[in-house]
């Protein structure tokens, strides 16, 4: 069904396409076919005391980004969303992941990170989950090794398994590894959304560059405050 204000075209996409499409947040992020994703929110890369931090760089945007995303994961839960935590298990003992290229790449531009310092290692403080954001009784957790969600994972044929058409993306950073997941969400034929205020970065302009590149190519832009109200607690 068309109205009015529909552009030519949106119309000729909806002859073309073989599926109808989704055109309005309300419709993407239902919440029987959407998963939120919580891509590594982990001490490292959100504490005062993290590599990032360590690094130099500021975690403030972060800090204030992880007080407002527990009510929107605890909101998804209650609406019956598939809430999935993204995690990275970078450094190993043993150097399980990491290559010469990731390595000589660290040691040019990650400060001692990765090769004199340890980064998201099983059993650090640096690779557990900041504050209260963590995994809750039915939330799948999935690790992965590199920036990208999909790549190594298991995390699209979980995605596919539960009937997920879209993917709402949180966390950080914005312009790293949540603008990673956008990317490879959209060529895998999924509707992405990232919430802006649920995600940041380690400057207010890489978070509003990353954001428009979302916008402009791979998916939609939304808020906290518009997504919330578009999933319904299950016992109402």
């Amino acid at each position: 069904m068309t109205d009015d204000t529909e552009t030519p075209s949106l119309s000729a996409a909806r002859r073309i396409a073989h599926i109808a499409p989704l055109t309005t947040l309300s419709e993407k992020v239902r919440a029987s076919h959407t998963a939120l994703i919580v891509i590594d929110m982990q001490n490292d890369f959100c504490a005062s005391d993290g590599f990032v931090a360590k690094g130099g760089r500021d975690v403030s945007h972060v800090q204030q980004m992880a007080k407002r995303l527990p009510a929107l994961i605890e909101h998804a839960r209650g609406a019956g969303v598939l809430v999935v935590f993204v995690r990275c298990a970078y450094s190993t003992d043993d150097n399980r992941y990491l290559s010469d290229v990731w390595l000589e790449q660290a040691a040019r531009r990650q400060g001692g990170g990765y090769t004199l310092m340890p980064v998201c290692q099983d059993g650090t403080s640096g690779g557990e989950y900041y504050g209260c954001i963590r995994p809750a009784a039915g939330d799948i957790v999935v690790t992965k090794h590199r920036y990208s969600t999909f790549h190594g994972t298991d995390l699209d044929m979980i995605l596919r398994s539960h009937g997920v058409r879209t993917v709402v993306l949180t966390g950080v950073s914005t312009h790293v590894c949540v603008e990673t997941a956008a990317r490879e969400a959209f060529v895998r034929d999924y509707y992405t959304v990232v919430v802006g205020d649920g995600s940041a970065a380690y400057s207010q302009q890489e978070h509003e560059t990353a954001l428009k590149l979302v916008d402009r190519f791979f998916g939609e832009v939304t808020s906290i405050d518009d997504i919330r109200p578009l999933w319904s607690p299950r016992n109402l």
